[in-house]
């Protein structure tokens, strides 16, 4: 089947294929070292250092397109997690019990160079570059299983809505405040060209302290930069957070409550950084469905 089909299956086994990595061609590898090079000169002063420990303990590099079994061993001993590879876009229930069970899914295929600034679905570049070395870190690969068991429960309460404003925000859009300054750990920017480089060198966006409540009323765009961020002071926050707090009854509280625009700062928010609106200004309402 093709590497971008979104599959109907519910079991995890019926998800899982083989990465096939001695079937790269040497395009393939070619385009894994194009987009690694150009990520690491535009992420380096910006990124969370516990991202690039974790791209030096994997032994992720430059050279071409990781092997999923030779990572996982470096992996498993780590942290206990694993990468799967999967055949492109799962259903939720599988994903969820993926995480749960420490197994992070991952697509095969890479992107053509026709598509390195933009691609529509997550490719292998996206899901190991930007998801996988952070797996390594203990605290955030532990939120990432809470985040998976929650999401079985969300699946049955009918509040995956709000389990995905909590991923955009933090796992793909997160940023972390570090003595040095705000750096980006979230995997939708560390592994896209453009938004890294609206991150570190762009004050258009908003940057608010990280508030549980406030990011499950925040509605999202999925097709252009970011208009807010939200920043953790520590990856164990996050885990606390989930620990601490009975999600499912908050899901059904924020469910009564008005959604709040990417594009406003409220009176309580804590505000590192009041973007300029310069890049978002102009944001056409009917350009994509608020999330």
């Amino acid at each position: 089947m093709p590497a971008h089909t979104v599959l109907n299956a519910q079991r995890v086994e019926d998800c899982i294929i083989d990465q096939r990595w001695e079937h790269y061609s040497a395009e393939d590898h070619s385009i894994w070292r194009a987009l690694f090079e150009r990520q690491q000169q535009t992420l380096k002063a910006y990124v969370a250092q516990e991202y690039l420990d974790g791209l030096e303990a994997l032994e992720i590099g430059p050279e071409g397109v990781p092997n999923f079994d030779q990572m996982n061993a470096r992996l498993r001993r780590i942290t206990g997690w694993e990468v799967v590879a999967v055949p492109g876009l799962i259903p939720s229930r599988p994903f969820f019990q993926m995480l749960a069970n420490r197994q992070f899914p991952a697509g095969t295929f890479i992107r053509s160079r026709e598509q390195l600034d933009y691609l529509e679905e997550p490719d292998i570049f996206h899901d190991v570059f930007g998801h996988v070395p952070l797996l390594t870190n203990p605290a955030y690969a532990d939120y990432m299983n809470e985040y998976g068991r929650i999401g079985l429960d969300a699946m049955e309460k009918k509040a995956v809505k709000f389990l995905a404003r909590l991923n955009w925000y933090t796992i793909e859009f997160g940023l972390i405040r570090k003595r040095e300054g705000v750096r980006i750990y979230g995997a939708g920017i560390v592994s896209s060209f453009g938004e890294a480089k609206y991150v570190a060198h762009d004050a258009s966006a908003h940057q608010l302290a990280f508030d549980l409540e406030r990011v499950l009323r925040t509605g999202y765009y999925i097709d252009d930069f970011q208009s807010t961020y939200f920043v953790i002071d520590r990856f164990e926050d996050l885990f606390d957070l989930l620990k601490r707090v009975d999600i499912i009854a908050l899901f059904n509280e924020v469910r009564t409550l008005p959604t709040h625009t990417p594009f406003e700062i409220l009176p309580e928010d804590k505000v590192i950084q009041k973007g300029t609106g310069s890049f978002w200004r102009n944001f056409p309402a009917t350009k994509t469905k608020l999330k």
